[in-house]
């Protein structure tokens, strides 16, 4: 242990730790914009600056260990000069109209220098701007870029892409797309992470609000009849920002809001995970049955930022996808043909909005090769969970006023199988609650695969049913799926079934959700999506009855002709920018 002094307090702490971490624990937290433990511990902002006794020059605390007698000053006069210095230069190359920025009042910046009285400019200012496309999912506004490095490190170390990279020099450095490349040709998997990482509005999602919200858009056509789906993950976050606990953010109040909102249908996507359930579990006793005609493992499909990831890095992987659509993608397809059927609506009438925790879920909807209602696209427009927060917003819809209200049939029953889709582990815990069904006719108990829970980034299991072992994978965050794939491909590791999320922790920590810099908010979220599993009345998705009514009615059963159509599509039938090129045997 180390005895040390901060702020004329005296302490002790573990030998080893950093000033700042030492600091975090005396609660007397110093200010960060660069710092990314383990990950960016560079000092590259300056703005954590320390004093400390005896040294003459200040030291950034970030990556500055403690000692043994250490006396630590965290706001000396000297400190505060110091830190308002280096964020006025900041400043000086940062736009600052702030009004209009979509991170205004959750700026770590504006934050900062707020609470250092920067009140107007020190400096000249100099912004560069670049051009950057405006039709995908990621946005960048380099006039916002402060050069803390963050989406250069939580790229590279934690998702395995190196998309961004630092370029030039001096006092003209900048990050921007590596090996001098234009986003349009990297392999981006628009995950979101260096948009939930970055500490300003230099990164993030395309705001789509307008296209459905403007005056002369789908909601206010008398022509359209607009619906909206809600996916697992979201119902875990949006209470982080509607002011209301966890607990009393219910799925209910949501579905109130979106109708105030003026949507005239509100479903739930964890109907379209139960049928993405049933027919991906059969695929995969389909393909353990006939194992010498399949690729393996078989991966899941339903994470549209692993797909866009394994088909740029590793394509002739890509057959060892499941053909089963996301949930998303299940349900557009859905509205636009069983719900318009039942319904009595024309499916060209129908506008389908999905709100969606992630941005990759942007880029899929606009794949050509994924709609198969005949309507044009099945999802006409994604939302994240931001969007739909700053939306309400807008619209001034009191949140603590709401009375619950229930999703609209017949897509709005979903299972505790289907809500745990938005954790890491929770589409295999869900498969395999229905696999065994499907294959011994009876259910396990709903909580015998729960082995498969859990944060790690690579977990695996060995699974018994009915005399068969079923070897799987579960992992979260790209940079450990190319750990799995390249253990695979050198035989170290061998598994019948692998799920993969892009992001850490799933869905749950997805890049569309709500932003809270240096705040772990994975955990909590998982933890309430597995309470609302425990808490269901159905947590089996065979057992949702309004999944057995579109099989009974229309699609006659999982795998059928029909399912195949509408439910299943070709990952091979489109490309990646700057997908590798397959090596010859």
């Amino acid at each position: 242990m180390v005895k040390l002094t901060i702020n004329h307090k005296s302490f002790e702490v573990e030998d080893g730790i950093t000033i700042m971490e030492a600091c975090e624990q005396a609660n007397m937290p110093v200010p960060s914009l660069c710092y990314l433990k383990d990950l960016n511990e560079i000092g590259a902002c300056r703005v954590c600056v320390v004093e400390v006794i005896g040294m003459e020059r200040l030291v950034t605390a970030c990556n500055n260990p403690v000692w043994n007698g250490m006396e630590i000053l965290t706001n000396s006069p000297k400190v505060r000069e110091a830190r308002k210095t280096n964020v006025d230069l900041i400043l000086s190359q940062h736009d600052c109209f702030c009004p209009t920025c979509i991170r205004n009042g959750n700026c770590k910046l504006q934050k900062i220098a707020f609470s250092l009285g920067i009140h107007q400019a020190g400096y000249q200012r100099d912004i560069t701007t670049t051009p950057w496309p405006k039709d995908i999912p990621l946005i960048r506004d380099s006039g916002k870029c402060i050069k803390c490095m963050r989406c250069i490190q939580i790229c590279d170390k934690v998702q395995s892409l190196h998309i961004w990279d630092v370029a030039k020099t001096g006092s003209r450095t900048t990050v921007s797309v590596s090996e001098n490349r234009n986003i349009l040709e990297a392999p981006c998997s628009f995950c979101g992470q260096c948009v939930t990482h970055c500490p300003t509005g230099a990164l993030s999602a395309r705001d789509d609000k307008e296209q459905l919200f403007a005056y002369d858009a789908p909601i206010a056509d008398p022509d359209k009849v607009v619906v909206v789906s809600i996916a697992p993950a979201v119902r875990t976050a949006w209470a982080e920002e509607s002011g209301l606990p966890r607990e009393a953010a219910t799925p209910g109040k949501l579905v109130a809001a979106l109708r105030q909102m003026g949507f005239q249908y509100v479903f739930d996507t964890n109907y379209a995970a139960d049928l993405t359930i049933m027919e991906e579990g059969s695929e995969f006793l389909e393909r353990l049955s006939h194992k010498e005609d399949f690729d393996y493992p078989l991966f899941t499909s339903c994470c549209p930022g692993w797909v866009r990831f394994l088909k740029s890095q590793y394509p002739e992987l890509t057959t060892c996808l499941s053909t089963a659509k996301s949930p998303q993608q299940m349900q557009g397809t859905i509205i636009k043909t069983y719900f318009a059927k039942v319904a009595g609506i024309q499916p060209e009438n129908i506008y389908h909005v999905s709100i969606m925790p992630c941005m990759a879920k942007k880029a899929e909807a606009d794949i050509p090769t994924i709609n198969d209602s005949g309507a044009g696209k099945d999802v006409d427009l994604v939302l994240t969970t931001r969007e739909l927060i700053r939306q309400c917003r807008s619209m001034n819809i009191d949140f603590s006023s709401l009375e619950e209200e229930e999703f609209d049939s017949p897509l709005g029953t979903g299972t505790g199988a289907g809500v745990i889709f938005g954790a890491t582990g929770g589409v295999m815990e869900a498969a395999l609650r229905s696999c065994y069904y499907l294959v011994t006719g009876k259910n396990a108990d709903a909580d015998a695969f729960k082995e498969i829970r859990g944060m790690d980034g690579w977990r695996e299991s060995s699974i018994d049913i009915n005399n068969t072992t079923i070897k799987t994978a579960v992992v979260n965050g790209l940079g450990n799926a190319r750990k799995l794939i390249e253990a695979l491909l050198k035989g170290e590791v061998q598994y019948d079934f692998v799920e993969v999320m892009a992001c850490p922790g799933g869905c749950v920590g997805g890049g569309g959700q709500p932003i809270h810099l240096d705040e772990e908010e994975t955990e909590d979220r998982r933890e309430y999506l597995y309470s609302l599993d425990q808490n269901a009345p159905l947590r089996f998705s065979h057992e949702n009855p309004e999944i057995q009514k579109t099989y009974e009615d229309f699609l006659e059963k999982p795998l059928s002709h029909l399912a195949h159509e509408l439910l299943h599509t070709d990952h091979t039938a489109w490309t990646v920018p700057g997908t590798k090129k397959i090596k010859p045997e």
